[in-house]
This record gives structure tokens, sequence and C-alpha cells, in this order.
């Protein structure tokens, strides 16, 4: 059998809509990379995972897509592949559309999100990602690329401890989740106010930040796993009191009688009805504490230069 079909057959066992790895970036590349390895097993595993690289967000795409697929393929990946419009005509046309036909894993690169909600989303290569989650190929995305799987996405904002009025922009993601909005970095980069002030301007959407090196794996568009070094925060307003409607630019929101849920490894959460339904204490996630070679230190210090740039980068 060829190694299409193999991958392809992997696929066709899953019913229903692929899992999403919605990762909070900075995921280890060096060490044991649970994330990512996580990734390729859920994209049909060692020896049969075709994943397709989207680099879109990133402004250095050359060195992202060289960075994760010899991380992938250290990782057991089958075949790596990359595909990065460079405007929405480009991401409108059939053939890059085509590209994910074969994949059983696309994985969305960090970087800047908006970028992505404006060459990708609504266009035959953003349809087509949709199209792919639907006959149950595995979507990652770090960072950029995990707030664009929602349907809302944060684009801009700033960082802090108090929510303020305005402190946050909301555009249009793909919109592989309804009903969330998902933060990335989020205790690394103190985004807790950013996050509740989205919600406290649309508390019917369930709040999510995602800590660095660790993910949210979703299945069937409502089961959440907890995995990696991290933990996964969730503000669900639902019945919360606020003074959105009333603040002026810049002010401090009244924001009370919201749900809060602090989700490490091994916790499993029901997205839909907004509750905790298991937990199976893991020890943290990290980097391996093994020698590394001179191929190990190249990759790291490549990794540490990309994180940086991206600090940059992202909304």
């Amino acid at each position: 059998m060829s190694r299409p079909a193999v991958a392809q057959s992997a696929v066709r066992r899953r019913t229903g809509p692929g899992p999403l790895v919605v990762v909070g970036g900075a995921e280890d590349k060096v060490g044991s990379s649970a994330v990512l390895r996580r990734f390729v097993r859920e994209a049909g595993g060692r020896g049969r995972a075709r994943i397709l690289v989207v680099p879109t967000a990133s402004s250095v795409q050359p060195e992202m897509v060289a960075m994760y697929t010899d991380v992938f393929t250290r990782l057991g990946a089958a075949e790596v592949t990359s595909v990065s419009p460079q405007s929405r005509r480009e991401a409108d046309s059939p053939e890059l559309a085509a590209s994910t036909a074969s994949a059983t894993g696309i994985y969305l690169t960090g970087g800047n999100q908006v970028k992505l909600s404006q060459l990708v989303t609504g266009t035959a290569l953003g349809n087509a990602i949709l199209g792919a989650a639907g006959r149950g190929v595995a979507i990652g995305g770090t960072s950029a690329g995990a707030s664009v799987m929602s349907s809302h996405m944060i684009s801009l904002g700033t960082e802090g401890l108090t929510p303020r009025q305005g402190m946050s922009q909301l555009s249009v993601g793909l919109g592989l989740l309804d009903g969330v909005v998902i933060d990335q970095h989020f205790d690394q980069r103190g985004r807790y106010a950013r996050l509740m002030s989205i919600v406290a301007m649309s508390p019917s959407l369930l709040g999510i930040g995602i800590d660095e090196n660790t993910a949210m794996v979703v299945t069937q568009h409502r089961w959440a796993e907890i995995i990696g070094a991290g933990g996964v925060f969730i503000v669900d307003g639902q019945h919360v009191t606020s003074s959105a409607y009333a603040t002026r630019q810049g002010g401090p929101l009244l924001f009370s009688g919201a749900t809060v849920h602090t989700l490490p490894a091994g916790a499993r959460f029901d997205l839909q009805e907004r509750r905790l339904i298991g937990y199976t204490e893991r020890h943290p996630e990290g980097p391996a504490n093994v020698p590394h070679t001179d191929r190990d230190e190249a990759q790291r210090i490549s990794a540490q230069l990309l994180a940086s740039i991206h600090r940059h980068e992202d909304g």
C-alpha cells in the first residue's frame, strides 16, 4: 500500500470531526516534546502522520517550516510539507486548498493572528482546513495559530491584571471551535485582564487562556483534555454582572459572579456544559533531562531565537 493510502485510511477510521490540539505557544521542541508528540499521534502516529505546516502568521516563515519539519520528522511523521499564502488571492486558489487533501494533520504556527485572519479566514484554504477537520484530520495551532481556531479571536490587546474597557479587540477566526475565545502565552504574559475584559463584553463566550508548553486537546468539538507543563485558565461569564455597557474607554470594569476553572495536565473539561468531568494527577511535562548533542543545541538556540521574534509578533 502506498504511503498516501496508509495515511488516509488512518483518518477514515475516525468518525466525526478531527481532534484539535490548541497550544499556548513556546512548546518544547528539543526535549521530550510532549505536546508536539501528542499532535503527531493524533495525526496518525509514527510512520503514518502526514503533516501540513501553515507558517503564514510568522515573519520568519522559511525558518519556521525548517524547524517544524525537523521536529515532526524526529517524532516520527512520515511526511512534512508546508503551504503559506502571501495574499488572500493566493489563499483563495483551488491549487493551494488542494494541498490539504492528503494531510492527516495540519499545524498552524505562531506569529501574528491578525495576519492569519486577514490572509486565510474565509478563503478556499481556510475552508479547506475546516473541511479537513470535518473529515477527521487533526488540526493543531500554537500561539497565534491557537487564537485563530475559535470563531471569535483576540486580535489585539494590552496586558495586566485589572480588566478595563477597550483593552482587547476581537476579529473573526477560522471557526473550528464555537462559543469560546482563546488567549495564549497566558500566565507568562499576564493576560488575565484582557481575557476577562472580552468575557465582560461578551459573556456568552467561554474565555480560555493557555500557558506556554501546554495544550488543550479537544475531541468532538466538546471534550477537552489538558496536557503539558502548565495550565489552562477558563472563565465562564454565563451569570456574570458587568459594567461593560456603561464604562468609559480605559476605565476599570465591574466583573462579578464569573466561574473560574484552573486546569493542570490530567484535567478533562466539557466545553458545552462548562464543567470539570475528570482529573488524573500527572507530573509536569517539561523538557527531558538528557544530554544535548551539538544538533540538539543548535535546535535549542533556533527555537529561542524564534520565540524571541514571536514575543514581538503575537497580538
